[in-house]
């Protein structure tokens, strides 16, 4: 259409979303669909949360509040910065939007400039180029491959800044993979950081709390306190805390960001809903075992789904270090031909025919910027994810 912004020609829709409506679809046709391509637990959100916010709503919490939100949200979220990641930020310091895409939506609209280049390591979460885009920024890949535990290198980022580079984004633990960056790791990076004065980094951290086997999250700004003037932490409610539709996610960053950002949303959502900041408050500073709980089902989760994928004919499957995702290599499946005669000669040629003959929606490793592999969400039931196992099995045997 004519009428339509020429900025939208550099940005795609977001793959994870169109696999699980795809998967809606089909299963609303009659079809038997297991969809694995959300990253959304399974668990409700805890009952204490819950009840804060009917509290809320029965009080007569239902209006306007400020752009960067309630003052005793932006208290728990200095606390918790605090608590978790020995990072102090002030209430002008915090900014609270309608989850984690929207804080990187509002970083990028009031910093990038068209042609400034934003690192991104390679695979990524499918937003974070489609979001520089957006404004005119020049995403630069950083190849990341399973070889390198899909961590970038202290040499590479160092190959990849340029007097262009205006942002790194750095995820851990890892959507797609579940990687995650030991200290050392961070450490290694931020010497190469402190030689680049003119980078800034962003450090989605929404995974922090989903971790396994003893591994010890920390975050940039905390293992190098000389970022903390030019790292934008960013973190929120939707995975640890089981509250994805509720829609809140915050960052931490210097007074003159925050604020550019605070600007920008002034103009476009306002805030996040009232209820659900009074929520993520309750969420904040409330009891937190349950984490643990959860955490203790997802590692039982992923050592299944590890196992079984990597009985799977053709398919290596790394064991990841937190978030709820594996991403298996298909190549050992590449130039195979399906029982109905199609070839399979890219990972989306074996998502789509693993949807079409054995109804498990993943999403093509091509979304995230590595190929040959594909993601498989396991923050679903184990009995489906034993049946979408099998099913992985049983399609992967059939092919020739």
């Amino acid at each position: 259409m004519a009428f339509v912004a020429d900025r939208l020609s550099a940005v795609k829709p977001s793959a994870t979303i169109a696999v699980t409506q795809k998967a809606r679809d089909l299963t609303a046709a009659g079809r038997d669909v297991i969809s694995l391509g959300a990253g959304e637990p399974d668990f409700n959100t805890p009952d204490h949360i819950i009840e804060a916010a009917k509290k809320a709503l029965d009080d007569g919490f239902t209006r306007y509040t400020a752009t960067n939100g309630i003052p005793e949200l932006l208290d728990a979220i200095s606390a918790k910065f605090k608590r978790d990641n020995e990072l102090d930020y002030s209430a002008s310091q915090i900014h609270v939007s309608c989850g984690g895409k929207p804080v990187i939506f509002n970083a990028f609209m009031a910093t990038v400039n068209p042609g400034d280049e934003v690192i991104i390591p390679s695979p990524y979460w499918v937003s974070y180029p489609d979001i520089a885009a957006m404004f005119g920024g020049v995403p630069v890949f950083v190849n990341c491959p399973s070889s390198t535990g899909f961590k970038m290198t202290p040499e590479q980022l160092d190959d990849a800044i340029s007097p262009k580079t205006k942002w790194l984004m750095l995820n851990s633990p890892s959507n797609p993979t579940g990687a995650a960056y030991t200290e050392d790791d961070l450490k290694g990076l931020a010497e190469v950081l402190l030689r680049h004065p003119h980078v800034w980094v962003l450090t989605d951290d929404i995974y922090e709390h989903i971790v396994y086997d003893d591994f010890a999250f920390k975050t940039l700004a905390q293992v190098e306190p000389a970022l903390w003037e030019r790292t934008l932490t960013m973190n929120g409610m939707s995975k640890a805390y089981c509250m994805t539709g509720w829609r809140v996610g915050f960052a931490g960053g210097p007074d003159e960001l925050i604020k550019a950002m605070t600007k920008v949303q002034s103009q476009s959502i306002s805030h996040t809903a009232a209820v659900s900041q009074v929520a993520s408050v309750a969420a904040l500073n409330g009891p937190h075992d349950f984490v643990a709980e959860h955490n203790k089902v997802f590692k039982e989760r992923r050592d299944l789904v590890v196992s079984m994928l990597n009985q799977a004919q053709g398919i290596d499957c790394p064991t990841p270090e937190g978030a709820f995702y594996v991403y298996p290599s298909c190549q050992g499946l590449l130039g195979k031909t399906t029982e109905t005669g199609q070839l399979i000669n890219t990972d989306e040629d074996f998502v789509t025919a693993l949807i079409e003959a054995e109804g498990v929606a993943a999403v093509h490793g091509e979304a995230f910027g590595l190929s040959p592999h594909f993601r498989i969400s396991y923050a679903t039931a184990t009995d489906v994810l034993e049946d979408a196992c099998q099913r992985v099995q049983r399609f992967c045997a059939s092919l020739r």
